[in-house]
């Protein structure tokens, strides 16, 4: 919260749990842990991107894939739409 609202120093990150746009494969929606800059006069969080992904992250990644596909065979065996809309923050 503190980061959220008084924003980071140039150059500097923060990890911050928000809705993904797409980011380094995660599913558009899903909440997860991203690095962030925050601006401090609007407040509004961007993700750092094109940071290179080591194989302790590749590996965590991975493990959302087969999570992101468990969900999506669940929901098709109850006979759920493919498609569930994340609530996304504003």
């Amino acid at each position: 919260m503190h980061d959220w609202h008084f924003g980071t120093k140039p150059d500097e990150w923060v990890s911050m749990a928000v809705p993904s746009d797409g980011a380094y494969g995660i599913s558009l929606g899903l909440v997860f842990s991203f690095l962030v800059t925050v601006d401090p006069n609007t407040k509004e969080y961007s993700v750092v991107r094109h940071l290179p992904v080591d194989d302790f992250a590749r590996v965590k990644l991975s493990a959302n894939y087969e999570l992101e596909q468990e969900r999506l065979n669940a929901l098709r065996i109850v006979g759920a739409s493919d498609t569930v809309d994340f609530p996304v923050l504003v």
